[in-house]
């Protein structure tokens, strides 16, 4: 179990489903394929962003990132590299301290 009270479970095609709680034929009831392959999935820093309750012009201000950048990863026209990743992850795990440190520094 994660931070964010939340638990991430990957299933490769062909892989038996996991075992649990979960009633995965409801599940599987719920949307046809058709449906399905139409969904898209929500970017992880747009869900980080919401989490901490913040527009793309606040995120972008406090933690020093091009708002250009941060649409951009939101809209998954572009994916973060491997120091934009730490960075979000730093972000992830302490907001405020974050916050704090990238303020320190332009100061």
């Amino acid at each position: 179990m994660s931070k964010t009270d939340t638990t991430r479970v990957t299933v490769k095609p062909g892989e038996p489903l996991p075992r649990g709680d979960a009633d995965w034929a409801r599940l599987d009831a719920m949307l046809t394929p058709e449906q399905l392959s139409k969904m898209r999935r929500v970017s992880r820093v747009k869900v980080l962003r919401q989490r901490l309750g913040m527009t793309q012009m606040q995120f972008a201000e406090a933690f020093h990132l091009p708002i250009t950048t941060l649409r951009d990863w939101e809209q998954h026209r572009s994916t973060p590299d491997a120091p934009a990743r730490a960075l979000l992850l730093a972000i992830e795990r302490d907001p405020e301290v974050m916050r704090r440190l990238l303020t320190e520094a332009v100061a």
